[in-house]
């Protein structure tokens, strides 16, 4: 639906509001008929101008909604290309002066620092909120409030060869482990671990099937409780310690990226866990596969991270109400979101174009660990916490004490956050 402005907006309310005190059918059918013919107007943005910044895959699509946009409102769209990895810093630098835009594409976990730099405004999706995947909706609020509209994820998964152990997911590691045997696979299953820089973003959904998360969530969203020490986490770190090179040697630090693909892809390797982008490399030999959620290694259920990209409203927007039309009236759109799917195809956030397009079994496949996963932690201290992180579970793989390690690692984290 397009919005009227808000003069418009109240003429027709109060035609409304007069016909229904009339007490006349026929005038008050009119009225009705008038206020919603009206009520699918635009908005009069003649002479307004709003910037907006995008990379290079997303603009063609955004184009297209901008050129609607200008059409219906006599508003003007200006894109500015930026390379993705420079938007961060350059909107928090250039809003305070002024020269930033008005609407930015960016990642969920940006959120915190933009906040704390005061670079960004909430937003209001209305009813278009039920429209979007739930996680996607958590990913962008901060402290109970929403900063951003999201239009796509991004997960890990489970990805079987399906010439060795079929397409059945397996509920738990050991299920797993135990049909790659059967199978007679040369190696259960490979995850890569950086080498020897330590990989907690493709283990963090089986820590977290043991209960414990990186930070603790309440109804607020993300809190900067550290979540992974206690029972919890000593047993996910002697769950990893048990299947390290001391251990099975299923979890190796002599695995980085190129080699989890290469020898999945060889036929070597039964399962591997990995993300959309690998797809093409671990099919690469003609190796068939199918992809699932994360089996639970804790007994609880496994919940990989979820990254979330959307567009934020610059705090020093002069224009925020217009740019607010463009994102939930333009933006916000089947045919829009469609389009940025084309355009850069990462699994679609608003949930009727995650439903079409999950006739790919394996989008499917990322789309249901998805709906497991939980967002990467949107909070500034979410910085702090990767080095000690990776390299507490680089040490514990490769033979260090399990419990010692971890607890040093939690209270060295909690030292380091304040």
């Amino acid at each position: 639906m397009r919005y009227l402005s808000i003069g418009a907006a109240a003429v027709a309310a109060t035609m409304l509001l007069g016909a229904c005190s009339s007490g006349s059918s026929e005038t008050t059918t009119t009225a009705q008929s008038t206020a919603s013919a009206t009520s699918e107007a635009p908005i009069d943005a003649s002479g307004i101008e709003l910037t907006v910044w995008t990379d290079e895959n997303r603009k063609p699509a955004i184009e297209d909604a901008a050129k609607l946009f200008e059409g219906e409102t006599g508003a003007t769209v200006t894109l500015v290309q930026k390379n993705f990895e420079d938007i961060r810093n350059d909107f928090i630098n250039q809003v305070p002066t002024g020269e930033g835009p008005d609407l930015t594409i960016g990642a969920h976990d940006w959120v915190g620092s933009l906040v704390q730099a005061g670079v960004i405004s909430t937003i209001d999706l209305g009813d278009k909120a039920s429209s979007f995947e739930p996680v996607s909706i958590d990913a962008f609020t901060y402290d109970s409030q929403l900063y951003a509209m999201p239009y796509s994820l991004e997960t890990i998964a489970l990805i079987q060869n399906t010439d060795l152990v079929g397409e059945d997911a397996p509920a738990t590691w050991d299920d797993m482990i135990a049909a790659a045997k059967e199978a007679g696979a040369e190696r259960p299953v490979v995850i890569n671990t950086a080498g020897q820089t330590g990989d907690a973003y493709t283990m963090y959904g089986f820590q977290t099937s043991f209960g414990a998360p990186v930070f603790v969530q309440d109804e607020t969203g993300f809190t900067t409780e550290v979540g992974m020490g206690g029972e919890a986490g000593t047993k996910f770190a002697e769950w990893l310690s048990a299947n390290g090179e001391e251990g099975t040697g299923y979890i190796s630090t002599t695995i980085d990226y190129d080699t989890n693909n290469e020898l999945f892809a060889s036929g070597k390797a039964a399962y591997t866990v990995q993300g959309p982008w690998a797809i093409e490399a671990l099919t690469a030999k003609g190796v068939n596969v199918k992809v699932n959620p994360i089996p639970s290694a804790g007994g609880e259920t496994a919940s990989p991270f979820v990254g979330v990209q959307g567009f934020y409203l610059s705090s020093e927007s002069k224009n925020a109400l217009v740019a607010q039309e463009f994102l939930t009236n333009y933006l916000a759109t089947d045919e829009a979101q469609k389009a940025l799917y084309e355009a850069d195809p990462r699994i679609p956030a608003w949930s009727t174009l995650a439903e079409e397009v999950s006739s790919d079994a394996n989008i499917a496949g990322f789309v249901a660990s998805s709906k497991n996963g939980v967002p990467m932690p949107n909070i500034p201290e979410m910085a702090s916490v990767w080095d000690l992180w990776n390299a507490a579970q680089v040490q514990i793989i490769k033979g260090a004490d399990a419990e010692s390690t971890w607890t040093k690692m939690v209270s060295d984290l909690e030292a380091a956050i304040g």
